[in-house]
């Protein structure tokens, strides 16, 4: 039987927890606040005004200058804050830093996801194995570590790897069941396929474009189909979940929830789709920043 697809997009809502919060947002920026920090980054949906003053935006702790390059900029700061500051999700702590791609070394909309996943691993009736592909800082895999599974938390950036190492420090899971793989995503799945290794859940997070450290090039449109198809094959016969995020401006969630449906043929279970956003506090106005997919038993 294969999977049944929601008919409707839904749209997972970030709000905000102790350690974070979307402050405002408009005239192609948001207002953040993440610990003791607030901090202004651009966001070009933000098609609307701001709702606060002009005095709190000036007043923040950073904010981010880009230029024309994608994703590039500096940071320009008002007093000099900490290189790096502890932050918490649930059972999870992790380090904030000012990364040179206008992100704080997490993406907090990815919240709703963290949640998802917290729910879905604490209601297995056995540890399950996941496999965290693009892993970054590793975030998704220290929650699905402290709900109980066994996680392979693979990533081609050395330096992301030891920041998700930082992290597992932090929440005090140095001696959890996690492997950390430096590694091309794809050569990994591969040579996992290769040995009939299997997982009960995957989370598959890709960038637009990215580069393994061999140089390997990754784009998404290109090498998301293959991939989607050798991630679909680890899993076991008992898996509970798949979840496909992206990032890019072209994709949807209804053409992930497609690729999916395919790659899930004859498993039945359900398909969700849609995106994820982040939410101004007290609930005024959403910011959609990515898409999603997700196929749960």
């Amino acid at each position: 039987m294969d999977p049944s697809v929601a008919q409707t997009p839904d749209v997972m809502r970030t709000t905000a927890w102790e350690d974070y919060a979307l402050l405002d947002s408009g005239d192609g920026r948001k207002l953040e606040r993440y610990g003791r920090y607030r901090v202004v980054r651009p966001e070009p949906q933000c098609l609307w005004s701001p709702r606060l003053p002009a005095g709190d935006w000036e007043s923040a702790d950073a904010a981010f200058e880009p230029t024309d390059e994608e994703d590039a900029g500096r940071w320009r700061f008002r007093d000099k804050p900490a290189d790096q500051w502890t932050l918490g999700w649930g059972d999870v702590r992790f380090a904030a830093r000012f990364t040179a791609f206008r992100h704080l070394a997490f993406f907090p909309e990815q919240a709703a996801n963290w949640a998802w996943l917290d729910a879905i691993v604490r209601n297995q009736t056995t540890p399950p194995r996941v496999l965290n592909l693009f892993g970054y800082t590793g975030v998704a895999s220290l929650v699905c570590a402290a709900a109980g599974a066994s996680v392979t938390h693979v990533d081609a950036s050395k330096k992301a790897i030891a920041w998700a190492r930082e992290n597992a420090e932090l929440s005090g899971l140095s001696q959890a069941p996690i492997r950390w793989i430096c590694e091309d995503a794809r050569k990994y799945v591969q040579r996992e396929a290769r040995r009939g290794s299997r997982y009960e859940g995957v989370i598959l997070d890709p960038p637009k474009y990215g580069r393994g450290p061999g140089g390997e090039v990754w784009r998404l449109f290109e090498d998301l189909p293959e991939l989607a198809k050798l991630c679909a094959e680890l899993l076991s016969e008992d898996a509970a979940f798949i979840v496909l995020n992206a990032y890019a401006a072209r994709i949807s969630g209804a053409a992930l929830a497609g690729l999916l449906s395919e790659r899930m043929a004859g498993r039945g279970g359900r398909i969700e789709w849609g995106e994820l956003a982040l939410v101004e506090e007290g609930d005024a106005r959403q910011i959609g920043l990515s898409f999603y997919a997700r196929w749960s038993r």
